[in-house]
């Protein structure tokens, strides 16, 4: 009993590990973002993705070794987000709202996957000397999703697609303004003093760019393919062309930054309780607490 003890904390600290990594990759690449935002907004850049983030690291010195810590934390972040959604680790409960709020988290661990592999594309494009042909993602799932929305006016699934940025950035400003993101940071008061209102200023900017990706797509639904929707860098693209779109977007990519703040601070002070998950089977807290009563 004590190896089996010994192995599920080894196991616990591991996946915990890999969660603070993961929440420092994210933090690292909305910095990028938050950064080529300003320089657009001062006029001496363009905007980029997530994914251009990602491509810009491979740019810098020891580029390739931050891919793969960025990679490694990425896959670590859709793993914790797996187990936040199947183990129920915050408590969301199984009424509707708390089942929105899980399936929210599954298709964040799937979109961050979707982003850990783009980075390691890049660097073993770079390692075979293959360029950058594995970098688009697409493939033959791509493909294969293009067939199954061949049909008649299939552009009509991007209204239904907005809906889920638009929920996604509701539910940011919410978060913002009610800051019930302190409920699971576990650090002193005086740290907390400067941690709310920048992760408030983070969220709240995240949360807009959500909104205009809603507004994107609902407004433009008959341009876009259900397959390529508007993503951050449409959303901050449209941002700036809108009257005063410098200084919004100056705002816009200042607030990004903060996110990236709250981002670093999660990776150091977030509650990751995994005392009561079952690693192997993911078991929600019932079954190790039959176990330890037992």
């Amino acid at each position: 009993m004590t190896k089996v003890a010994t192995t599920q904390v080894n196991s616990t600290q591991g996946l915990e590990l890999l969660a603070r990594s993961g929440y420092a990759a994210r933090g690292i690449v909305y910095l990028i973002v938050a950064f080529f935002a300003v320089q657009a907004a001062r006029g001496s850049g363009d905007n980029v993705s997530t994914k251009g983030a990602v491509e810009q690291m491979m740019g810098e010195p020891y580029g390739q070794a931050l891919l793969w810590a960025v990679f490694v934390g990425l896959i670590g972040y859709a793993i914790w987000r797996m187990i936040q959604a199947l183990a129920d680790t915050d408590n969301h409960g199984t009424d509707l709202k708390g089942l929105v709020i899980r399936a929210a988290l599954i298709a964040s661990g799937i979109t961050h996957v979707v982003l850990a592999f783009f980075a390691l594309s890049l660097v073993s494009s770079v390692d075979v000397g293959a360029g950058g042909g594995s970098g688009g993602g697409g493939g033959a799932g791509g493909d294969m999703l293009s067939r199954l929305l061949e049909f008649e006016n299939s552009n009509l699934l991007i209204y239904a697609i907005a809906l889920i940025p638009l929920g996604t950035g509701i539910a940011h400003l919410v978060k913002a303004w009610r800051a019930g993101f302190e409920r699971y940071f576990e650090c002193p008061e005086h740290v907390m003093r400067w941690v709310r209102p920048i992760s408030q200023v983070g969220l709240a900017a995240r949360g807009i760019v959500f909104l205009i990706i809603a507004a994107l797509l609902f407004m433009g639904g008959a341009r876009y393919e259900p397959t390529d929707p508007p993503g951050l860098k449409e959303a901050l693209d449209a941002l700036q062309g809108m009257p005063f779109g410098s200084l919004l977007l100056l705002a816009i990519g200042l607030g990004l930054a903060a996110f990236a703040v709250y981002s670093f601070a999660e990776a150091r002070w977030r509650r990751i309780d995994l005392r009561e998950v079952n690693v192997p089977s993911l078991r929600p807290h019932g079954h190790m607490e039959s176990v330890r009563q037992a």
